[in-house]
């Protein structure tokens, strides 16, 4: 019987390679190897004591060596896939490896190990321990891992994402060397000194990674603008890999294709520069121009290298944040996750938020309250929608927003000098009036939305509260604290519905209680405005439909798209986005939304989608428009190429061991 020494679906999204034809396996006259795709047949070949349950059809990678099977490349493979196996391995496998009397005798299957690992991810009596555990649990059996954070999300994204990442960033140097077992790279760390010969750091990180694939994403800071948390440094790397745990949970990258980048380029923090025990470069930040500088070289060389990548700019200072974006949007795959994806996410938030809110869109006053680059990109984007969607001018669209800073209400004649960013929305119509305080703007904007992204913890206290509710009798009033951790939020869920009487429509930036209405019982459940419904889904479109850029319009498909996300039963309870159980599904569906768009604006490089989108798109749709909308088949194929742990040991060694590439046989 013919042995196969590989399922070739793993290394190309999960596709399945099919040939029109059986090929025989036939060894060449002079017996040299020759490898051959063949059909599966019936029976199904046994493996090691397993007869895998491959489908009719479905492809093999078998090698013949001098007329025979060759075993070598096998038993290599199978010393990979056992140690990753862990209490799964198979009892022949064990054999084969000289493990018998090492290791416990029982064999388990997967679930077992997932029920083990999560007891004792839920034994662990405080977050960072938690986080710790998952930390090192990614490092030992990725498999594991992403199983255990999919099949258990709603626990687990707020330990390995915000707000326990923050605590992560803030003890990162203190326990970096024990949650990454010392052989494992676990990104790049690239300081100025590197800058120069940042090709040579890039072909360091390609030999030390077992698998050999080139990354499809990364997510790259500097550490100077963490969350709500300010300059941390190195140790702003718990982000990027955070994040990219969630590009791949949330909507299937392949975590072997993803890679975290922190441009330790030093930090302005006494207390790190201090730190005896701070990992990073004990230097004050560089200068713009040598920032831009560095950065560049840095981003030049990664797309040197990996021509396809995408880039996401995450948590830089503001200035750097909008400047790197203005430099690199119109030029390379790139976007930046905290102007952009906040933006994609509240604007979601908002179009369901006005479709209950009792006022018309075009008579909103929104008062925004921090503006900082996400404050900003998401007022941005929210006029940008006014205008798309009401047709109105954008000067119009632009009247119906205003900004307070630390110094008061942004106007044009406040008497100081506005941060380029800033300018946009500054007012012109206040005549005399300045506000120097959140109540003085207040009353003087009498908002029906209020917008937070000042990192001021209560910000939002009761007295604004209650004047919210005041101030908006014939509408429900839109308050959305976005700040995180929940150290920086402006006021919590229960606050805002304490003091509104339960009226409020309510988003935050991290993850509150439900609140149960003391006279009615009700309980009510907190929406979350979490970029997480965003950014994974750009990533996966991107990686699979390859644009040449990112545009505004093709964001703005994918928040359309997470609101028309709402099921029936969500919509009934006047919920703002889907539950976060769901959070696969809806990734799917914005991704379908993104490529679609993406191929309408002919801004992909991927014909296969091309020709799906342009083949499968009803009579009458005008693609002029953003809808967000997409066809069954666009999203079928998107849910075949998303990325998932194996689901048993026999899966996942036939999934792992493999040759060649089959888009090369």
């Amino acid at each position: 019987a013919l042995m196969p020494l590989g399922y070739v679906r793993g290394p190309n999204w999960g596709k399945q390679h099919r040939l029109e034809q059986d090929v025989a396996l036939e060894p060449k006259p002079d017996k040299s190897t020759k490898k051959k795709r063949v059909r599966v047949g019936t029976p199904t070949p046994s493996w090691f004591g397993f007869s895998p349950n491959f489908e009719p059809g479905a492809l093999l990678t078998v090698v013949w060596a001098n007329g025979k099977i060759s075993l070598l490349p096998l038993l290599n493979s199978i010393e990979l896939v056992g140690a990753k196996a862990g209490t799964a391995m198979p009892a022949e496998m064990r054999q084969a490896l000289n493990l018998r009397g090492l290791v416990p005798a029982s064999v388990e299957d997967f679930t077992k190990q997932e029920m083990r690992a999560f007891q004792q991810l839920m034994s662990k009596p405080s977050s960072l321990e938690k986080y710790e555990f998952l930390a090192n649990l990614r490092c030992i059996n990725v498999n594991l891992f992403f199983r255990l954070v999919m099949n258990h999300f709603k626990e687990i994204a707020p330990i390995i994402y915000t707000p326990t990442v923050g605590e992560a960033c803030l003890n990162y140097s203190h326990i970096y060397p024990f949650i990454y077992p010392g052989h494992m790279s676990v990104g790049l760390f690239i300081t100025l000194g590197d800058v120069d010969n940042v090709d040579l750091v890039i072909q360091n990180y390609r030999e030390s990674m077992t698998e050999h694939n080139d990354p499809e994403i990364t997510v790259i800071t500097d550490g100077s603008r963490i969350l709500g948390l300010g300059d941390l440094g190195i140790n702003g790397m718990a982000i990027p890999i955070g994040k990219l745990q969630l590009y791949v949970a949330a909507a299937g990258l392949n975590p072997a294709r993803t890679l975290p980048i922190v441009l330790d380029f030093g930090t302005n923090s006494k207390k790190y520069q201090n730190d005896p025990l701070y990992l990073g470069t004990r230097q004050p930040r560089p200068d713009d121009e040598t920032f831009y500088n560095a950065t560049g070289k840095v981003l030049s060389a990664l797309y040197r290298a990996f021509p396809d990548i995408l880039v996401q700019f995450e948590d830089f200072s503001t200035d750097h944040a909008f400047g790197l974006l203005d430099q690199w949007r119109n030029k390379a795959l790139c976007f930046n996750d905290d102007i952009q994806g906040t933006g994609s996410v509240i604007l979601a938030g908002f179009i369901s938020a006005v479709e209950q809110a009792g006022i018309a869109p075009t008579d909103q006053r929104i008062l925004f309250v921090g503006a900082g680059s996400a404050g900003v990109g998401v007022a941005k984007q929210l006029v940008e929608y006014m205008m798309l969607e009401y047709d109105i001018s954008e000067e119009q669209a632009k009247a119906m927003f205003w900004f307070v800073d630390s110094r008061g209400m942004i106007t044009a004649n406040r008497g100081d000098t506005l941060a380029a960013h800033k300018v946009y929305f500054a007012r012109h119509d206040n005549d005399d009036t300045q506000c120097t305080s959140l109540e003085d703007a207040l009353e003087y904007v009498k908002p029906t939305a209020l917008i937070g992204l000042s990192t001021i913890y209560k910000a939002f206290n009761e007295n604004i509260l209650s004047r919210m509710n005041e101030l908006n009798p014939h509408g429900r009033p839109i308050i959305f604290p976005l700040s995180n951790p929940e150290s920086k939020a402006e006021c919590t869920f229960e606050e805002a519905m304490r003091c509104t009487n339960n009226r409020v429509l309510f988003a935050s930036g991290t993850a509150f209680p439900e609140y149960t209405i003391p006279e009615t019982g009700e309980v009510r459940v907190p929406a979350q405005g979490n970029n997480m419904y965003v950014f994974p889904s750009i990533g996966l479109g991107a990686a699979l439909c390859k644009p040449s850029r990112i545009t505004d319009t093709m964001i703005y498909a994918v928040s359309k798209a997470l609101a028309n996300s709402l099921d029936n039963k969500e919509r009934a309870r006047g919920e703002l986005y889907p539950r976060i159980e769901r959070i696969r599904d809806v990734s799917a569906r914005l991704t379908a939304a993104f490529i679609t768009q993406a191929v309408h604006e002919g801004n992909v490089r991927d014909q296969h989608w091309v020709h799906i989108v342009e083949a499968n798109m009803p009579e009458g749709v005008d693609t002029k428009t953003v809808s967000g909308l997409f066809t069954k088949r666009v999203l079928g194929e998107v849910k075949a190429l998303m990325w998932e742990p194996a689901s048993s040991v026999e899966q996942y060694m036939f999934e792992a061991i493999t040759f060649e590439n089959p888009d090369e046989i």
